[in-house]
């Protein structure tokens, strides 16, 4: 059950990532493109979490993986609240 559920999050990390990048690709807009990238990396770490790690998350790179992840979101709303192009 655990798997299903954690292949249900990879893939709609995977599909939000893509339906950021359509927006990305009709405003040319960085806010979208690094939302993408922020949640295709979230859905390779939860990934590679169920594949090729122990059931787990104590290891400390899932976690910096997801502090970039979640990092890429903040500096995209500052990005966009500052008018940084």
């Amino acid at each position: 059950m655990d798997d299903f559920l954690a292949g249900g999050i990879v893939t709609a990390s995977f599909l939000a990532g893509l339906f950021f990048l359509r927006f990305w690709r009709e405003t040319h807009d960085r806010f979208f493109l690094l939302f993408a990238l922020s949640f295709w990396i979230e859905g390779a770490n939860r990934f590679a979490l169920t594949r090729f790690a122990a059931p787990s998350e104590d290891a400390p790179l899932f976690y910096l993986v997801r502090l970039l992840a979640y990092g890429l979101i903040i500096v995209a709303i500052v990005m966009k609240n500052r008018g940084i192009r």
